[in-house]
């Protein structure tokens, strides 16, 4: 069978234009999220807590409200949709910080802590469904590290912006910059709706236009019963472990080493940018070959065994070694899980594609940081220090490399052609 080549002629417009898309949402994302991170270092990691627990509550309260959009409306309305609500927030967030003074530094930096930490989660799993109702199983092995490459880079260009442009423009300059980057966002998503109709998946010719339908609490529904969501979602707690512990100890240990807010940002946008890079080699020299040789579960368990050693070096080594253990493992979590488990979604129905993935992405992932957090500050309470947690996410890392080999196994050999359950009745959009 002759080898096909790595991107078709009549793929090069959705790649670019995906590759495009994606690096415009988390360039939007990374400008600003060394201003989230510099509050978290500079009331440590013992408030973390009450802000996953914001964060947690105002997720769970959205999912059912991005549902209904799904259940409603096709995804050539509800996709834009979703990104324009984001864009109007950050641009409400504008004059609040312009009134820093009379509103309180502490209150207006928690309330903008839960806006990022739930923006970014909601647009970044949307961006992934969409992709995996774009394409087919074969497009996304192939395709899906070159789109996230696009992703990467712009995490790479968003604290490059944010290092260059913070003592310029100041925080509602950056505000400025992602809301025109989520807009750049929005005129991709059209242009990959128009693709779509000129290149629909045989079988399912109606993608962009179907209403999926169903209930708008499907996707909770839909992974406690399914034993292969089951664990994938357990998949997202396991690697939500690792990261969070790696997060908080960060977090302490920037607002340790670092007085004042601007070098925060700094030292934040500094270790943004060094995983991104190294994001980039994975995802290039390693992911894509895995996926399209041996499809998901090699990736899935190659990023729990990175995960695992790094942390492994945290048990001997302290101080300073934290950060290159953050970058490691979040090139690692973005550059070879991320890929891979959102290929996994191109074998499943669409209801599941963006109800029950984006409630995973979403609320699953944000109650983990609630109990990851919580946990934290207990064992800390009991004595545990940076090797004793060390070894707690190391654990946790193997797991996740399991659970992920395992749940890959458990993946349909071929991706269904048409929605079932409630989407598959569901009438079509007549415009």
């Amino acid at each position: 069978m002759p080898k096909r080549p790595a991107i078709q002629s009549h793929e090069w417009f959705v790649v670019s234009i995906a590759f495009a898309y994606f690096f415009c949402v988390l360039a939007a994302y990374y400008v600003i999220r060394p201003v989230r991170d510099q509050l978290s270092a500079a009331v440590g990691s013992t408030a973390l807590p009450i802000f996953y627990a914001a964060t947690f509550v105002v997720t769970l309260a959205l999912a059912p409200v991005f549902g209904a959009l799904v259940a409603r409306f096709p995804r050539r309305k509800f996709v834009p949709a979703v990104y324009l609500f984001f864009l109007i927030g950050m641009l409400a967030f504008i004059p609040l910080f312009q009134m820093q003074e009379a509103i309180g530094a502490r209150l207006l930096g928690s309330i903008f802590f839960v806006w990022v930490s739930v923006f970014n989660l909601f647009v970044v799993a949307v961006f992934w469904s969409f992709m995996a109702d774009l394409l087919d199983a074969e497009q996304a092995h192939r395709l899906f590290p070159v789109i996230a490459l696009g992703g990467t880079l712009g995490a790479i260009a968003g604290p490059a912006m944010t290092r260059s442009l913070n003592t310029i423009i100041g925080v509602s300059g950056l505000l400025v910059v992602s809301s025109l980057l989520l807009g750049l966002a929005i005129a991709c998503i059209f242009a990959l709706s128009a693709w779509s109709r000129r290149h629909p998946i045989a079988g399912d010719e109606h993608r962009d236009t179907r209403v999926i339908g169903g209930s708008f609490i499907a996707g909770a529904i839909e992974t406690l019963k399914s034993p292969l969501m089951r664990r994938l979602a357990l998949l997202m707690l396991l690697g939500d472990a690792v990261g969070t512990v790696i997060y908080a100890l960060l977090a302490d240990y920037s607002g340790a080493t670092y007085a004042t807010r601007e070098a925060r940002i700094n030292f934040s946008a500094n270790v943004d940018f060094y995983a991104n890079l190294l994001q980039v080699v994975l995802q290039l020299g390693l992911t894509r070959t895995l996926l399209v040789r041996y499809g998901p579960a090699p990736p899935l368990a190659l990023d729990g065994a990175i995960k695992a050693l790094m942390l492994a070096g945290l048990t001997i080594f302290s101080g300073a070694w934290i950060a290159v253990v953050a970058v490691v493992t979040r090139a690692s979590a973005y550059g070879v899980f991320k890929p891979a488990i959102d290929a996994a979604y191109t074998r499943v129905d669409a209801e599941t594609r963006y109800k029950t993935k984006n409630f995973i992405d979403t609320s699953v992932w944000r109650f983990g940081d609630l109990v990851v957090t919580s946990s934290f500050n207990l064992l800390r309470g009991l004595g545990t220090s940076v090797p004793g947690f060390a070894v707690l996410a190391m654990i946790a890392a193997g797991c996740s490399g399991w659970v992920g080999w395992r749940a890959a196994k458990m993946l349909p050999e071929n991706e269904p052609t048409k929605s079932t359950g409630a989407a598959a009745n569901a009438p079509e959009c007549a415009n």
